[in-house]
């Protein structure tokens, strides 16, 4: 037998690829949903049988699978949702047009949540009054704390943190935090050790590290920032938990972020979202007893009405990319985009400049300076695309600013931890919330104009100009946008 394989080693390896092979372009083509990325691993798989199959095991199959578990608030029967419902587009119609109203029906059937009313939200606009803000929440709850973040840091914001965290629990508080791991690692030592040493129950997110990376999740990170204190208050957007974004510990040049404090009946969908995460990572259910979600009475005044919008890849799968295009779709006047990466894919790209082509103003709003090298040239690299079909590309100057913040036509308003690029629009399980209201729209695209106003347009004269060598390393990088 020994002899028979010695002497038909190599044919038996051909077999072996081969077979590896098929299997793989068969579920590549079963189960990829686009016809690019289905082309290209069967071509990887068909140039190199072995190699390719290895690579496609590794890198090209979601291993997310997870079992949702049903929400942490009872649902209302379907007479009173229709109810809600019928009130609420009543509501938006009147007050913002019939386009809004199609839009909310495209937020009720692409995502899981409900666009609700009676919240309040309000904007936090550097690191420092946002960890302020969380800290404070944190040192006043009496039930609960959940915690979900992508980077949560070894130095001086992150031990704030774990001081709160740790005095919590002293107090009686349930606590729980789940990190993403590839996030814990960006301090070496991480976090963990001081966050277990004061008691804090720590999870990881996808925590199969080969080698410091997690080689078969590579791209199925959370890139979620949620912090719910006792069921009541919510914290959510962009910011991480790390000192580069606190003036009082980095100094003048810290970067910039953007978080917001939000109450109301989002609260109880922003819970859902981190709960399941938690349930996906510990098979613990957080539900009753200290995890009551509370019915806070609604604010007097115009209601505000806001979804949380999750999205990854299970089912939620492209949630933030289905429900940005069909803004886009109805966006009359303008639609402003602020991102530190802006890397989206040739369908967001045709969806962003048709409006631009029906008249609709579109700026979109990048540092001049990238903590991210490779993102940065890749991003210079396709800003023509957008720039020659009447839309506007502007760098702005000081610190990185880390915000993903959109508006459109001053009404309604897009903001969380998603980029736009490929990995958060469809690698990353990612949170953000819509929001319909004309003064938290109009603080928005403040925002923008703002760092607008001290910004310097990029135009195809001065993309043109720039070294031949250095505009074709730019499309290389390019070429790898989908993985950066």
């Amino acid at each position: 037998m020994l002899d028979a394989i010695a002497s038909h080693w190599s044919t038996l390896i051909l077999i072996l690829s081969l077979a590896m092979a098929a299997v793989g372009i068969v579920h590549a083509i079963m189960t990829k949903e686009d016809v690019r990325a289905a082309t290209g691993w069967v071509g990887v798989m068909l140039l190199s049988p072995f190699l390719g199959a290895i690579i496609y095991a590794i890198a090209g199959i979601n291993r997310i699978r997870r079992a949702t578990i049903s929400a942490m608030r009872p649902s209302p029967d379907a007479a009173a949702r229709h109810d809600r419902d019928v009130a609420l587009e009543a509501l938006i119609n009147a007050e913002y047009g019939q386009r809004f109203t199609g839009l909310k029906t495209l937020g009720d059937r692409v995502a899981r949540r409900p666009l609700t009313s009676g919240n309040t939200i309000a904007v936090l606009k550097t690191g420092d009054e946002a960890y302020t803000a969380m800290c404070r929440a944190i040192d006043a709850a009496q039930r609960s704390v959940l915690l979900e973040t992508y980077i949560f840091d070894n130095d001086a914001v992150g031990a704030l943190f774990v001081q709160s965290l740790g005095n919590a629990v002293k107090r009686g508080v349930t606590v729980r935090v789940l990190i993403d791991a590839v996030g814990v690692r960006y301090s070496v030592p991480s976090i963990l050790k001081q966050l277990r040493e004061a008691d804090v129950t720590v999870d990881l997110f996808n925590g199969n590290i080969v080698m410091g990376l997690r080689l078969p999740y590579a791209n199925l990170r959370t890139h979620r920032k949620i912090l719910i204190v006792d069921g009541a208050v919510a914290f959510t957007g962009g910011m991480n938990i790390r000192k580069g974004f606190s003036a009082e510990f980095a100094g003048s040049d810290s970067s910039r972020d953007t978080h917001f404090e939000v109450t109301g009946p989002v609260v109880a969908d922003l819970f859902s979202v981190a709960a399941e995460d938690w349930r996906f990572a510990g098979n613990e259910a957080l539900k009753d007893g200290p995890w009551q979600v509370e019915r806070a009475a609604p604010p007097p005044g115009q209601p505000v009405l806001v979804r949380a919008v999750a999205s990854g890849p299970d089912a939620s799968n492209e949630t933030n990319l289905k429900l940005l295009m069909g803004a886009f779709s109805v966006a009359r006047k303008s639609i402003r985009i602020m991102s530190p990466y802006f890397l989206p894919d040739r369908e967001f790209i045709s969806a962003l400049t048709t409006a631009g082509r029906r008249g609709v103003e579109i700026d979109i709003v990048v540092p001049a300076v990238n903590n991210l090298f490779l993102v940065d040239h890749a991003m210079t690299a396709q800003f023509d695309q957008v720039l020659k079909h009447y839309c506007r590309v502007w760098r702005h100057e000081g610190s990185f600013d880390h915000s993903k913040l959109m508006a459109i036509d001053g009404v309604w308003a897009y903001v969380g931890s998603s980029n736009l690029d490929a990995r958060s629009l469809r690698l990353n399980f990612e949170i953000d919330m819509e929001v319909l209201d004309k003064n938290f729209a109009a603080e928005i695209d403040a925002r923008i104009a703002a760092a607008i106003s001290t910004a310097q347009p990029v135009t195809l004269e001065t993309l043109n100009a720039r070294p031949f060598v250095i505009r074709v390393f730019d499309r290389l990088l390019w070429l790898g946008s989908p993985y950066l």
